[in-house]
């Protein structure tokens, strides 16, 4: 099994982690702090991650805002109080998945 195929799921708590840490960000930013952080292992596409933040944007878990950049513009997401909510569910949910798989490949520490 590939890593990336690992990532997928868990691409959206991924992505509400990183705005939560930086506070706000755009779309390239995130691939590229994604990518950095998982040593090049994690490679989100424009196809796969601007789909999720559109879908976040229309669930009120994210909110945008277009800032000008040189001559042209970015749109930069945050969290909405929802989101911080949704990030901190998301978080709590992964790390219980982490521990589960935890106990398939170390049964001693369970």
């Amino acid at each position: 099994m590939n890593i990336t195929d690992l990532y997928k799921g868990s691409l959206e708590a991924i992505v509400l982690q990183l705005i939560r840490q930086q506070g706000e960000m755009y779309g390239y930013e995130l691939t590229q702090k994604a990518r950095e952080i998982s040593g090049g292992h994690l490679k989100i596409t424009e196809g796969t991650l601007y789909p999720l933040l559109h879908k976040l944007e229309a669930e009120g878990t994210l909110s945008s805002e277009l800032k000008p950049y040189g001559n042209r513009m970015r749109k930069y997401y945050r969290l909405t109080k929802a989101g911080v909510q949704e990030q901190e569910k998301a978080s709590v949910s992964l790390q219980e998945y982490i521990g589960h798989l935890q106990q398939f490949l170390n049964p001693k520490l369970a």
